[in-house]
Parts: C-alpha cells; sequence; structure tokens
C-alpha cells in the first residue's frame, strides 16, 4: 500500500475542495491516486475546520480576483464563508504580483546576451576541437591494433 506525505495529500485535496472542484476521476489520473483514495482524503478535510484546509496556487489566485472587487465588509464575508484570514488574501496578492511581475525583471540585458552568445560560441569550438582529437585517436588505436594483429601473424608463420 503506497503511503504519502502530507503536503501531497492536501494540494490533492486542495484540488477537489471549493473554488477549484476539480473532478475526482480527472485528478486521479493526473496524480495516479484512486478515486476512492481521494474520495476518503476529501471526506477527511471536509470533517476538519476550515481553517485546516490547503489551498491550491489556482485556488489562491482565483480567491484574490473574486475578492479583489469587493468592499472590505464583503471581503470579510467572503473571508468567513471560506475559511481565510484577510491577512492571508493579502500575502497571496503579494505573491501573484511578485510572480507577474518577476518575468520583466529577469530578462536578460542586450551586454548579458551577447556575452552568452560569445561564450556558447567559445565552447561549441572547443567542443568541435575536442570531438576531433577523439576521432583521430580512435583512428590511431585501430591502426596501431592492425598492424599488432599483422607483425603477430608473421611471427607465428
Amino acid at each position: 500500500m503506497a503511503r504519502y506525505g502530507e503536503a501531497f495529500r492536501n494540494r490533492a485535496v486542495a484540488r477537489l475542495l471549493a473554488p477549484e472542484s476539480a473532478n475526482v476521476g480527472e485528478v486521479s489520473r493526473e496524480i495516479g491516486v484512486s478515486v476512492q483514495t481521494l474520495e476518503r482524503w476529501r471526506e477527511d478535510a471536509q470533517t476538519r475546520p476550515a481553517r485546516g484546509r490547503a489551498w491550491s496556487a489556482t485556488a489562491r489566485f482565483e480567491a484574490v480576483i473574486t475578492v479583489a472587487a469587493l468592499d472590505e465588509a464583503c471581503k470579510s464575508a467572503w473571508c468567513r464563508e471560506h475559511g481565510v484570514f484577510p491577512t492571508e488574501l493579502d500575502k497571496w496578492r503579494l505573491s501573484a504580483t511578485t510572480a507577474l511581475a518577476d518575468p520583466e525583471e529577469a530578462r536578460a540585458s542586450p551586454q548579458a546576451t551577447r556575452s552568452d552568445k560569445k561564450r556558447i560560441k567559445e565552447l561549441e569550438r572547443e567542443l568541435l576541437r575536442k570531438d576531433r582529437a577523439l576521432a583521430e585517436t580512435a583512428a590511431l588505436l585501430v591502426l596501431s591494433k592492425k598492424v599488432a594483429a599483422i607483425f603477430n601473424k608473421a611471427e607465428g608463420e
């Protein structure tokens, strides 16, 4: 019987519960856990208080989008209904914003791109030189074996 870690179980259950509410069969195929096991995990999670549930990244992002348009009173009501603290929503919003901002900042500068291209070209040149040296060594080895075989036959006759 396979044993799964708590983090793995929490991620799987988070996909099954609201707001994502994925199909049990689909999740079962994707993660390789039987439907019965997933249903048991979901039942266990639903008996726990809402605070103990794990939220998937997709569910957190959807929650941030949903709550963004709400005023403070509606936001608090939504948080109580879904078992989330408003500060958690703020953290989720900040992490989503950071994740979306990183690709632009991580883009390489033209100077870095030029130096990378130069380094790649040097490495390719060195690799080609080593390939040629290896081929030459292999050819010399084959020739030396042939020569040794020819002279050993001559001594045996």
